[in-house]
């Protein structure tokens, strides 16, 4: 038991360090785009389906109202969004990605997969680790769920 007391034997710990890293990891790869991490995810989940909701934006990467509102304001002031009114829902805003955007996927990619391979991450490392988080993630919502 005194092997989980330690901070050096802290999942959670080492969840977190990691987490770190990789914020580092793509702040760097990201900086000659001028783009953030987060702002990044907010790419990522437009080139899923572009033209969402803010309010669906939020929900797929986890941000609230709050840190996303000036995010896509700076995304669209540096030319990567564009936002418009629902016509459905004038309370609505929808969110888009601009051609630079749409121009500047494979660029992004590559620099990520370059710092990535650079760190010495192998692929089958990088799918075997999505795959144990992805476990790990699912079980831990589940006892959650089950306790609520």
């Amino acid at each position: 038991m005194n092997d989980y007391l330690s901070l050096d034997q802290q999942l959670c710990f080492a969840v977190y360090e990691t987490s770190s890293e990789f914020n580092k990891l793509y702040t760097k790869a990201l900086e000659p785009f001028n783009l953030t991490y987060p702002q990044y995810l907010v790419l990522l989940a437009l080139r899923e389906n572009d033209g969402l909701a803010q309010k669906e934006i939020g929900e797929k990467v986890r941000l609230g109202t709050g840190t996303l509102n000036p995010m896509i304001t700076r995304m669209t002031a540096n030319g990567w969004v564009t936002k418009e009114r629902s016509t459905g829902d004038s309370r609505s805003v929808v969110i888009s990605l601009t051609e630079k955007a749409k121009n500047s996927k494979r660029d992004i990619a590559l620099a990520i997969k370059e710092a990535i391979e650079r760190c010495g991450i192998q692929s089958n490392e990088y799918f075997e680790l999505m795959k144990l988080l992805g476990s790990v993630r699912d079980k831990m919502k589940k006892s959650r769920m089950e306790q609520a």
